[in-house]
């Protein structure tokens, strides 16, 4: 049985109880007061003298009632009879489930087929059934039950082939543009995600755009068309693949046809004969019926340039390629896959024999002939493998992190392309770090930099200073008076300091923000977005994101203002002691328990436990435990590499 009690600080506190045996309290068992609704959280694993069973999963309903179950290590979550933790319940009293039977019936063997979206995958079980896993900020990963022949899985929302023929999509129906006479940015609803009626033969999900191939050949596009992405020609196809802004068809004599935005040349499919057709975000390619492969398009980082050799499949992702020999290995090009092949490289492409590949956005999953699928994430080169030890701050940025040891020394992992990873065995009292630079204060209140430097954000101005902050190309800091002075890239006047005294600074990517001693915050620099016009009243620290900002009030609840197309500046009710934002979520820390919180588009999925430091940065966040240890967690953390078992 799963056994729960109400805490006095709100949360739910749950166990294992065995038949016949002492109760057992996995590490990780606490359920925080004030949850999203819906969402699925788990316990560390639960273990019977010494072997892990599985996890307990619990999730707030709408209605104030939590939900529980369990997962066993090889199986499927089980919902026992009973598992309905009331709404109101008096404190310390332990109440349980009904029994639950880990004796499961047989589970499919695995997956069929697999697809990778931009921040989020989906697996076709041999039983007909779609599992996702991964961002589900617009529930594009709640796949409806039913059987299924075909997935594929868009930007932000995702649709199905039923075996009846019937398409089935869901996930965001709208995009986000830009009003051209407010400059405000606004949700207009474009269809992606609707079902259309009719019988189809096959599927494919692009950017705010899906096609389906009908049984009599004819494709058919909804969505967004402003470049004629969903103006499909009329005739015959055998194959129909959707990309970011374009689409392209095989035609059933073998010929490749694409239509839509061709900014760079992703449309202009070469002569000759194919077998299979995949459209990237900017790049396409082609198998040739000889086995060789072509692309055309993008090539900005070799997503366009395949080795040679004889392949039997090939997906093409957001800025990188990859495909399956005939020998049923995987190989891959473009970002991050610089020598392919070559398991020492980085993004090291899993050796072994694979059935079918998808490229997403900077990870890919492959299908292996057993049926279990296997991603591998963007954690290629290290930033979320942080040292062991203990440590007194944390930053992060996009593809490295920096921690201060309690000695003050500075020690890096991740991206080192401009030596900003390089560590320190000097005494420092603060760091901050940016795209590719970071920064220090000595002992002394000097300032150092080190990294890239070609718009002098490295180089510091000459005194004292209490406080540094790098953004992207610029770098602020006050000094001892309260003032705040600021070097590097001024393009859009995010340098330029108002005069007065302050008590915090923040520096985003084109704006800064910066905390009057008096408590009200006041930004500068680029404004687009609504960065820079923050609320009036009195906060206790800010925190600039890429084209966000959040305040933490001094009652500890958040504030944030901005860009929020990912509802990145939507945040969390409740009191909490520290803010992190980054380019499309952010991180706090929770006040009553330490408990890290995350929200906006891929929000990270932090670890359980106490922190007393967060830091968030594009594709991962840092944080600091009670013990002084770092714990990092990475594009993994909204799971879109975590496939299911098979």
């Amino acid at each position: 049985r799963i056994v729960a009690r109400r805490l006095d600080d709100g949360r739910t506190e749950f166990g294992w109880q065995p038949a016949g045996g002492d109760r057992i309290l996995p590490t990780g068992r606490y359920f925080p007061a004030d949850v999203a609704h819906q969402r699925w959280l788990r316990s560390t694993p639960v273990e019977v003298e010494g072997v892990a069973i599985g996890r307990i999963n619990a999730r707030m309903l709408a209605d104030g009632r939590i939900e529980f179950g369990f997962t066993p290590t090889d199986g499927e979550r089980i919902l026992p009879q009973s598992r309905y933790f009331p709404a109101s319940v008096g404190h310390q009293r332990w109440l349980r489930s009904t029994t639950i039977d880990l004796k499961q019936p047989p589970r499919s063997t695995g997956f069929s087929a697999v697809s990778a979206g931009i921040q989020h995958t989906c697996g076709l079980r041999e039983s007909g059934a779609i599992e996702c896993w991964g961002d589900n900020a617009f529930g594009e990963t709640d796949a409806p039950a039913g059987n299924f022949s075909a997935v594929s899985a868009g930007i932000q929302h995702t649709c199905g082939l039923r075996k009846s023929g019937a398409i089935e999509c869901w996930g965001r129906n709208a995009t986000a543009v830009q009003n051209e006479e407010t400059g405000e940015i606004e949700e207009i609803h474009v269809g992606q995600a609707a079902s259309p009626a009719g019988s189809f033969s096959t599927v494919s999900a692009g950017g705010w755009h899906t096609c389906g191939l009908r049984e009599s050949g004819a494709i058919e596009c909804w969505g967004r068309n402003e470049e004629g992405q969903v103006d499909a020609p009329a005739g015959s196809f055998s194959a129909v693949s959707a990309g970011g802004w374009h689409m392209c068809g095989l035609r059933e004599s073998g010929a490749i046809e694409c239509w839509g935005y061709n900014g760079n040349g992703e449309t202009d499919a070469p002569a000759g004969l194919f077998s299979a057709v995949s459209a990237g975000t900017n790049h396409t390619c082609g198998l040739r019926e000889s086995g060789a492969i072509e692309c055309w398009g993008a090539n900005d980082q070799g997503q366009a340039a395949p080795p040679t050799g004889n392949f039997s499949a090939v997906s093409a992702g957001t800025s990188h390629t990859c495909a399956i020999n005939k020998s049923g290995a995987i190989e891959c090009w473009g970002l991050h896959y610089i020598h392919r092949t070559d398991t020492g490289s980085l993004s090291a492409v899993p050796t072994g024999s694979f059935s079918a590949v998808s490229a997403g956005n900077r990870y890919t999953c492959g299908l292996r002939e057993s049926g279990a699928i296997e991603c591998w994430r963007w954690n290629d080169l290290g930033q979320a493998d942080a040292p062991a030890g203990s440590f007194s701050a944390v930053a992060t940025s996009e593809l490295y992190s920096c921690g201060l040891r309690e000695s003050g020394t500075r020690e890096c992992w991740g991206l080192d392309e401009f030596g900003q990873g390089v560590a320190s065995t000097e005494s420092f009292s603060a760091i901050s770090i940016g795209t590719n630079h970071g920064c220090q204060i000595r002992d002394t209140g000097a300032i150092e930099c080190w990294g890239r430097n070609d718009h002098e954000q490295a180089a510091p101005l000459a005194g004292s200073f209490s406080a540094v902050s790098t953004g992207t190309e610029h770098t602020c800091a006050i000094s001892d008076t309260g003032e705040i002075m600021c070097w590097g890239n001024n393009e859009y006047g995010q340098g330029n300091a108002p005069a007065g005294s302050f008590s915090a600074v923040s520096a985003g990517e084109w704006h800064t923000c910066g905390l009057r001693e008096s408590g009200a915050i006041q930004c500068w620099g680029a404004n687009d977005q609504g960065q820079a016009a923050p609320p009036t009243g009195n906060f206790s620290a800010v925190s600039a994101g890429t084209h966000h900002t959040c305040g933490l009030r001094e009652s500890g609840a958040i504030e944030c203002w901005g860009w929020n197309t990912s509802r990145q500046a939507d945040a969390p009710t409740g009191r909490f002691s520290a803010v992190s934002a980054a380019s499309w979520h952010a991180c706090a820390i929770r006040a009553e328990n330490g408990a890290i919180e995350c929200w906006g588009s891929h929000p990270a999925a932090p670890p359980a436990g106490s922190f007393s430091a967060v830091s968030a940065a594009s594709w991962h966040a840092c944080a600091i435990r009670d013990t002084g240890a770092i714990e990092c967690w990475y594009r993994d953390d909204v799971g879109e590499t975590d496939a299911p078992a098979p």
